[in-house]
């Protein structure tokens, strides 16, 4: 066998992995927002607080959105419904965290950085080209096919 057919071969049999991998990334991503979205549900006037000198406005406004939008993430990526729709906020609040909080850090996670958001929204983007996967509400509900 060639190595052109083989490699074929491997990237069929490959092809089984999606499911899989696709629901492991989204309960991965869904347990990586449950903390800060509970600390910041458990102290939203300090959130508020923070995000107001930062210069963020509406700080209390945007403070619930931000806790609002991570909860429901953590919910409906569990659950892989409406995982396209709930990917895009997700993302949104990435570049809020990276833009106000972790860019002055540079890269790397261990200072900081952006390192994290980044691999959050490449994960989320993932999501809205290839949906939740076969074991998901999206694929029950919608008939979705990824």
């Amino acid at each position: 066998m060639n190595i052109k057919k083989l490699y074929l071969e491997f990237s069929r049999l490959s092809e089984y992995l999606k499911p899989i991998s696709l629901l492991l990334a989204r309960l991965l991503i869904a347990y990586g927002f449950y903390t800060p979205a509970m600390n910041k549900w458990a102290d939203i006037g300090s959130v508020a607080e923070w995000f107001g000198s930062m210069g963020i406005p509406f700080p209390l406004l945007n403070a619930y959105m931000a806790a609002g939008t991570e909860i429901a993430g953590v919910v409906l990526l569990t659950l892989g419904l409406l995982t396209r729709l709930i990917s895009i906020p997700l993302i949104i609040v990435m570049i809020v965290a990276i833009v106000t909080v972790h860019l002055p850090h540079g890269f790397s996670a261990g200072d900081n950085g952006f390192e994290i958001p980044l691999y959050y929204m490449i994960f989320l983007l993932g999501f809205v080209a290839h949906g939740a996967g076969k074991f998901s509400l999206d694929r029950l509900i919608f008939g979705e096919k990824n």
